[in-house]
């Protein structure tokens, strides 16, 4: 009779994940993005193909909010993917023309 571990289970040596270990989002801070993501997902029977500017939306917060360290594109794989709309700093055209342009009236008014 054995008690005790099979023949040969102390052999084996566990490695940790390439990445290491990261926090989880226990604020929520990036639930938006994962659930934007998971939902691509699901909507493509798991191809992750048509979903990989949502990862990289949900990555890009990840690593700003330090819930895992930063890492260039290129080594997650995602360099030639686009930054969505929703992750740029878009400028807002039509405050600065309105601020640009004075009213008719003003003008006028201006004159006399």
């Amino acid at each position: 009779m054995s008690f005790g571990r099979p023949q040969g289970f102390s052999d084996i040596v566990s490695t940790p994940p390439d990445r290491g270990a990261f926090p989880l989002d226990h604020y929520g801070e990036c639930k938006e993005q994962m659930k934007a993501y998971l939902a691509c997902l699901k909507k493509n029977a798991a191809t992750s193909t048509p979903c990989r500017t949502l990862n990289k939306d949900y990555l890009e917060c990840r690593m700003s909010k330090g819930l895992m360290q930063r890492d260039d594109w290129h080594s997650l794989g995602l360099e030639n993917v686009p930054t969505s709309e929703r992750n740029s700093s878009p400028s807002s055209p039509s405050a600065s023309s309105s601020e640009q342009k004075d009213p008719p009236e003003s003008k006028q008014e201006g004159r006399r």
